[in-house]
This record gives C-alpha cells, sequence and structure tokens, in this order.
C-alpha cells in the first residue's frame, strides 16, 4: 500500500470510529424534452436471447454513497489530492501507442508513477519500463474507479483521465461534496437512489445497500434531471403511448412501406380518449396525408417487445421521469450507459420491484412479482408506504474505505472532465 492511501485511510478510520400524435397521455420519455431528440430502439431490429431470472438480493454488505461515512471519506479524499496539489501534483503520462502487459516501454515509468501518486499502485523494485502483472492490476483498479473498461490496458481514454490536473479533481470532489452533504439531512432511512453520472442504482435500507445495479440515463441531449420524490406505484406490463417524434421519424417510413409493421409491433392506431377511444385499421389510413400526425396516435401493447418492457417505477415529478425495464439489455454491458431519452432504464428491474413491493406487502415476493409479470396483463399496485427516491448527479465521491471514483461530466453540469468521447 502507498503512503499516500495509507494516510488517507488513517485519515478515514480517525473520522469513522468518531407528446403523441395528439393531445392526451404522454409517454414520459417525450414529456419534457425535445421532441426531435427522442431516442427509441426498434426491438426487432436486435434479435437478443430472453433475460434470465437474475438473483434479486444483494449479497455484499455495502456502504451507501450517500451517507455520513461517504461525506468523511470525501473530505479525506480533498484533503488528500491537496496535499498532492502542493508537492506540484502528478507527472502527466506521455500520448502514444498503447500500453499492456508485456511490453517495454519508458512511458510505462510514467504510468507507474501516475499510478502510485494516487495510491493504485505501491512502488516496487524491478524494471520501472516493464508493464507486468503488478502495472496491469494497477490500471484495471484506476479503471474501475474512473468509470472505464477496466482491462488493465493504457489507451487514450486512460491517459486522458490520468492527466486530469489534481486541482480539477479536487473542484470535482468539492463540488459533488456539497451536492452529498445538501442532501444528507432529506435522507430517509429506506429510500432509491440513481446516481446519474455513476449510472447505478442503490436501494437502502438503514445504512445497507440491499440492491445495487447498473442502469441507462438520459444521453446528453435528453439529460436525466436531479429529482427528490417518493415512489407511489409499479405497473406491470404497461402499455407505451408512443411520442410524435418516434411516430414521425421512426415509424412512420416504416409503416408507409408496410402497414402490417404496426401490427407486429404491437402497436394500436386510435383516436380519441377515455370513453370515445376507438380503433383504426391501419390498411385503410392514407398516411401519405401531411396531417396524419394531428389525426391519430399510437399505444403499444404490452409483451416481450414493449418499448417500456415489463415494469414501470412511478414518482411524481415535473419532469415526467420514472424507472423501467427495457426488452434490449445489451447497452447495459457498455461502461458508459447514456443512451435514453431522460428515463431510467434499470438492468434486472424485477430485483427492484421486488425490494420495493416485499417490504410494503409481505405476500409480494419475488415470485408474485414474476408471475404478475409472465401473465402480460397490464396492472398497476399502488404502494401503502412510498419509497423515497433520490436521482443525483455525482461525478465523483469516495467509498468509505477511502477509494475515491470520478464519472464524466457528460452533461457538463460540473465544468470538469468529460473523456468519452474518445476511444481506448
Amino acid at each position: 500500500m502507498s503512503s499516500i492511501l495509507f494516510r488517507l485511510r488513517l485519515v478515514l478510520l480517525a473520522g469513522l470510529l468518531a407528446t403523441p400524435l395528439s393531445a392526451g397521455p404522454v409517454h414520459a420519455e417525450a414529456t419534457s424534452y425535445g421532441a426531435q431528440e427522442t431516442h427509441w430502439v426498434d426491438p426487432w431490429s436486435a434479435k437478443e436471447a430472453p433475460e434470465t431470472a437474475a438473483d434479486t438480493s444483494f449479497s455484499e454488505t455495502r456502504t451507501p454513497t450517500l451517507s455520513d461515512r461517504s461525506i468523511t471519506a470525501a473530505s479525506a479524499a480533498i484533503e488528500h489530492y491537496r496535499s498532492i496539489a502542493a508537492q506540484g501534483g502528478w507527472k502527466r503520462v506521455a500520448a502514444g501507442e498503447r500500453l499492456e502487459r508485456g511490453v517495454r516501454d519508458p512511458r510505462v515509468a510514467q504510468v507507474r508513477e501516475r499510478l502510485i501518486a494516487t495510491g493504485d499502485q505501491t512502488a516496487l523494485p524491478g524494471d520501472p519500463d516493464f508493464y507486468d502483472a503488478s502495472v496491469e492490476e494497477a490500471v484495471a483498479r484506476y479503471q474501475k474507479r474512473n468509470g472505464l473498461e477496466p482491462d488493465g490496458i493504457v489507451g487514450r481514454r486512460t491517459i486522458a483521465a490520468m492527466n486530469v490536473p489534481v486541482q480539477t479533481r479536487i473542484r470535482q470532489l468539492e463540488t459533488n461534496l456539497r451536492r452529498i452533504s445538501a442532501l444528507m439531512p432529506k435522507l430517509e432511512r429506506r429510500h432509491v437512489f440513481v446516481n446519474i453520472a455513476g449510472q447505478e442504482v442503490e436501494a437502502v435500507n438503514d445504512g445497507v445497500v440491499e440492491f445495487n445495479e447498473r442502469v441507462i440515463v438520459g444521453k446528453p441531449s435528453r439529460q436525466t434531471p436531479e429529482i427528490t420524490s417518493q415512489v407511489t406505484s409499479i405497473t406491470f406490463n404497461p402499455y407505451w403511448y408512443v411520442p410524435r417524434s418516434i411516430a414521425m421519424a421512426d415509424m412512420l417510413p416504416k409503416i408507409k412501406n408496410n402497414p402490417g409493421y404496426l401490427r407486429r409491433q404491437g402497436i394500436r392506431v386510435l383516436q380519441g380518449w377515455d370513453q370515445n377511444i376507438r380503433e383504426l385499421d391501419p390498411e385503410n389510413i392514407d398516411w401519405s396525408n401531411p396531417r396524419v400526425n394531428e389525426a391519430y396516435y399510437f399505444r403499444q401493447d404490452p409483451g416481450p417487445g414493449n418499448s417500456l418492457g415489463s415494469l414501470k417505477i412511478n414518482f411524481p415529478n415535473n419532469d415526467a421521469i420514472f424507472l423501467h425495464d427495457t426488452p434490449t439489455k445489451t447497452l447495459f454491458g457498455r461502461q458508459e450507459r447514456n443512451f435514453s431519452s431522460g428515463c431510467v432504464r434499470v438492468r434486472n428491474v424485477r430485483g427492484l420491484v421486488t425490494w420495493l413491493m416485499t417490504a410494503d406487502k409481505a405476500d409480494w415476493d419475488a415470485t408474485r412479482v414474476g408471475t404478475a409479470v409472465d401473465s402480460g396483463q397490464y396492472r398497476n399496485v399502488s404502494l401503502g408506504v412510498p419509497v423515497p427516491i433520490y436521482l443525483v448527479y455525482l461525478t465523483a465521491w469516495a467509498e468509505a474505505d477511502g477509494v475515491v471514483n470520478f464519472r464524466d461530466d457528460v452533461y457538463d453540469r460540473d465544468g470538469s472532465v468529460n473523456t468519452s468521447a474518445l476511444k481506448n
């Protein structure tokens, strides 16, 4: 362990001990954003294996990102980074070819020095220019806490992150510490926390993270807003009211080519609302009429191809944002997951719904949640006791054990750093 990381943990120990085609219901992802920028994935364009049943438990005991201990850790990290700055900061790693295990290059010594500066690697004897297993492990450790692919290879993105000045990292930590500190007095014992920049969700109970998963958040042009609210209901097998922009830009060309496309998608063409609603046959509609967008709207039935997936987690907010499932699972495998139209897609959403439902209604266990989903029937279930939910944009935080995390400022809310445009 480097002296820097060792001193940081000593400090921590001290602190820890003491709109659709016409008026009417609108899909949330189209409500408060530029209509022309709505993101939609045709589930038939990429065939995928169905999602397997996931373990709904979270066995690892983990301190929540929003906690007094994380505040203590972040404060200690700021002091440490200030001490690094006082000594002149860390040196830059020169640009060049990718560095990986087995390579001998003078730049490897620069990587080693950079990793030692922040405690990701300890100083070891041997050839400083040789990229050995210890360097690979340290690089992967650094990449993981910086939201990069932890492949142990030093490419353009990893170098760019390493070369962010220490003063920038200090400002990042200070900005996000203020966010966490402002939220802490409002924090409820049991809550859901979505880290927008970190692209993860935590379900917390009595200071322990009981569920943790990856999420997909809004792309930079359709940003997920920061929200404090309460989860009030769960929708099983929801309908999707197709936003006008998606209907016109993505669907209309396919409909003109083949009106049967709508039936294949499970999408109905409707007019009117409430008691006056009626369904129309797409074969009898003149889709070349320029006013077609004013006459009809589309509603997608529940089913495996529904764009909201099989579950929707509802909480009141002015931006009509919600958490939901998705039929397209591959994007969860990426390190950067800002692809949605503002709403938040959750991997293993059944696990989160089970966590929400079980505490509220003892008979709503994982089996019953699965049965309700597998029925394919629309159903909305209200929670007897709403669960607080916090959507917060954190680009820097420290874990209770002293590990400091940074994420790209993809929304440019901190004026800090974004390396996501680079390829490794």
